[in-house]
C-alpha cells in the first residue's frame, strides 16, 4: 500500500488520538491503624514535629542539628540524586519527539586509470515512532514518580540525619554527666579512703578495711576510662555526621554552665537539704531534658512519612512499566523521512547538485507478532512487581506504627522507672550520709559504709542512663512521625559551590538553577 504524505499525517494524527494502555495508578490504601490515632492535631503541634528538637530547649543541639542538615555528605548525595532523576525525566519527555535524527556526510577520493574521481554524499534521516498506546506517555509517568520518589527519599536521609545527631548528641551528654557524677563519687570515695587509713593509723581498724577502701575507689576509678570512650565515640559519630573533624566540633560540645551549684555537695552531712540535692538533678544535669509526650497521634503526620513517599511513588513508577510493556504486544507505526545528496564524479567534471538530490518520506509499521509469549511474561513480571511493591508499601505502614508504638511505650516504661531511680538515689544517698557519720563515730562496722558507698555510685549511674533512655525515646518518636525535614525543604539539594563545579564540567541548562526542593505540593498530597 502507498501512502502520499497528506495521508501519512492525516493517519498519524488520527492514530496519536488513540488510547493510552495499561492501569491507571491510584493510591494505595493503607493497612489499618491504631484506634487511638486521629486527626485532629493542630498546625502548631504539627510545627512541633517539624522542629522537634528545639523542645529540648539545648542551643547546641540545634546549633548541631543546622548544620548537619547543610553539610551532611549523605544529604548531599541526596540532593544530587535528584538532579539525575531530573536528567531521567528530561530523556524520558525528549521521546515523544522523532526518537531518530541523524546527519551524515562523507566525502572521498579514487584514482583509476590515471584519473580522479571524486565522491560525496550528505543526507539526513528522521524517524518518529507515534505513541499510539501510550508507550511514550507512560514511561513519563514511571520517570516523574521516581524524581518524586528521590525528592522523598532527600526527605527521608533528613530525618535519619536529624534523628542521628540529636541520638548521638544525648549519648555524649549521658557520658558526660556519668563521667562527672563518677569524679564527684572517686572524691568521696577518696575521703572514705583516707579516713580508713587514720582510724587504721590509730589502731582502730585493720588493714582489711583500707584495701576494701581503696579497691573501691580503684573500681569506680576503671570505669572512667570506659566511659571516656563512650563519650567520644559519640562525639565522633556527630562529627561525621556533620560532614567534619571531631576537632571543629569540640566547642560546641563544651559542657553547659549547669554545674553552678553542685546538687550533691551535702551528702555527708544529715541537713534536710539532701534530698532537696537530689531532686535539683534534672536542673543541674547536662543531659537535655525531654519534653512530655502525649499518646494523641495524628495519623495524617505518620502516613506522610517520607520513607512511605518513596514506597508509594515507586509503585506508581512501578504500574507505568505495565502499560509501558504492554505496548509491545501492539503494532508499532512511525514516520520515516530522509533527504540527501549523492554524486561521484570524475576530475575533468563539477558536482552538479541538481541530479544528485534525494528524498523520500512515508509510513511504517513494525509488530512482533512472534513474540507475544515473551511479551507477555514480561507484562507479568511487571505486574507482579507492582503488586510486591504495594505489599512493601503496606509493610512500611506497618513498620511506622510500630516505630510510633515502641518508642510511646519505652518512653513511658522509661518515665516511670525514672521515678524509682530517682527514689533509690535519694535514698542511697541518705544511708551513706548516715553510714559516714555513724562509721566516723564508731557505731557500725565498715562493710556496712561500703555497702551503701557502692549502692549511691551504682544508683546514680542507673539514674542518668534512664534519663538520657527517655530524652533518646523522644528522639525516636519524631523520627518516627517523620519529623525534621520540613525545616530545610527550601534549602538547595545541590550547594552552590558544588552546582559550579558541575557547571563549568557540563552544560546543565537550568537543571542547577532549580535546584531547591521542588514537588512540595506533590509530597504533601500523597498521603492516602
Amino acid at each position: 500500500m502507498v501512502f502520499n504524505c497528506g495521508g501519512a499525517i492525516a493517519l498519524a494524527c488520527v492514530l496519536a488520538a488513540c488510547t493510552t494502555i495499561g492501569p491507571d495508578y491510584s493510591k494505595p490504601k493503607p493497612v489499618e491503624l491504631p484506634t487511638s490515632w486521629n486527626n485532629t492535631k493542630s498546625a502548631q503541634e504539627t510545627h512541633a514535629v517539624g522542629k522537634w528538637w528545639e523542645l529540648f530547649s539545648d542551643p547546641a543541639l540545634n546549633k548541631l542539628i543546622d548544620r548537619g542538615a547543610r553539610q551532611n555528605l549523605t544529604i548531599e548525595s541526596a540532593g544530587l540524586r535528584i538532579v539525575q532523576a531530573r536528567a531521567a525525566l528530561g530523556i524520558s519527555d525528549a521521546l515523544i519527539f522523532p526518537q531518530q535524527q541523524q546527519v551524515e556526510a562523507n566525502f572521498s577520493a579514487l584514482y583509476r586509470n590515471e584519473d580522479w574521481f571524486n565522491s560525496a554524499n550528505a543526507g539526513l534521516d528522521v524517524g518518529w515512532e507515534m505513541d499510539i498506546w501510550g508507550k511514550y506517555a507512560r514511561g513519563i509517568e514511571s520517570s516523574e514518580a521516581k524524581l518524586y520518589a528521590s525528592i522523598a527519599s532527600y526527605h527521608d536521609v533528613l530525618v535519619s540525619i536529624t534523628a542521628e545527631i540529636a541520638r548521638n548528641y544525648i549519648n555524649y551528654r549521658t557520658a558526660q554527666e556519668r563521667i562527672y557524677l563518677s569524679r564527684q563519687n572517686i572524691a568521696i570515695q577518696q575521703r572514705v579512703v583516707d579516713m580508713t587509713q587514720v582510724q587504721f593509723d590509730a589502731g582502730n581498724v585493720s588493714e582489711l578495711d583500707v584495701q576494701q577502701a581503696k579497691a573501691q575507689l580503684f573500681a569506680t576509678q576503671s570505669s572512667l576510662p570506659g566511659l571516656n570512650i563512650q563519650r567520644l565515640q559519640a562525639r565522633n559519630a556527630i562529627a561525621v555526621l556533620l560532614g567534619t573533624i571531631p576537632q571543629k566540633i569540640e566547642s560546641t560540645l563544651s559542657a553547659p554552665q549547669r554545674y553552678s551549684v553542685n546538687p550533691l555537695e551535702e551528702r555527708t552531712s544529715e541537713s534536710k537539704e539532701m534530698q532537696v540535692s537530689a531532686r535539683s538533678y534534672g536542673e543541674y544535669s547536662v543531659i537535655p531534658r525531654a519534653p512530655a509526650l502525649s499518646r494523641d497521634i495524628d495519623a495524617k503526620l505518620v502516613l506522610r512519612r517520607p520513607d512511605l513517599q518513596v514506597a508509594q511513588m515507586l509503585s506508581q513508577a512501578q504500574s507505568a512499566r505495565i502499560g509501558l510493556t504492554e505496548a509491545d504486544l501492539y503494532p508499532q507505526f512511525f514516520l520515516f523521512g530522509s533527504v540527501g545528496v549523492s554524486q561521484t564524479v570524475n576530475s575533468g567534471r563539477s558536482f552538479d547538485l541538481s541530479d544528485a538530490i534525494t528524498a523520500n518520506i512515508g509510513p511504517g509499521l513494525s509488530w512482533n507478532i512472534f513474540q507475544y509469549g515473551r511479551i507477555k511474561n514480561a507484562v507479568r513480571i511487571e505486574d507482579a512487581l507492582f503488586q510486591e511493591s504495594l505489599a512493601n508499601y503496606n509493610q512500611t505502614v506497618l513498620e511506622a506504627v510500630r516505630e510510633v508504638s515502641n518508642a510511646l511505650d519505652s518512653y513511658d516504661n522509661y518515665v516511670e522507672k525514672s521515678l524509682y531511680d530517682l527514689s533509690a538515689v535519694e535514698s542511697s544517698i541518705r544511708a551513706f550520709s548516715i553510714s559516714f557519720n555513724q562509721y566516723n563515730n564508731g557505731l557500725v562496722s565498715y562493710q556496712r559504709l561500703l555497702s551503701t558507698v557502692e549502692t549511691m555510685t551504682l544508683r546514680e549511674d542507673v539514674y542518668a542512663q534512664t534519663r538520657g533512655n527517655i530524652a533518646n525515646q523522644v528522639i525516636a518518636l519524631y523520627k518516627a512521625l517523620g519529623g525534621g525535614w520540613q525545616p530545610f525543604k527550601d534549602q538547595p539539594v545541590v550547594k552552590p559551590g558544588i552546582a559550579e563545579q558541575m557547571k563549568q564540567r557540563t552544560d546543565w541548562g537550568s537543571y542547577l538553577q532549580e535546584n531547591t526542593v521542588i514537588g512540595e505540593d506533590r509530597h504533601e498530597s500523597t498521603a492516602p
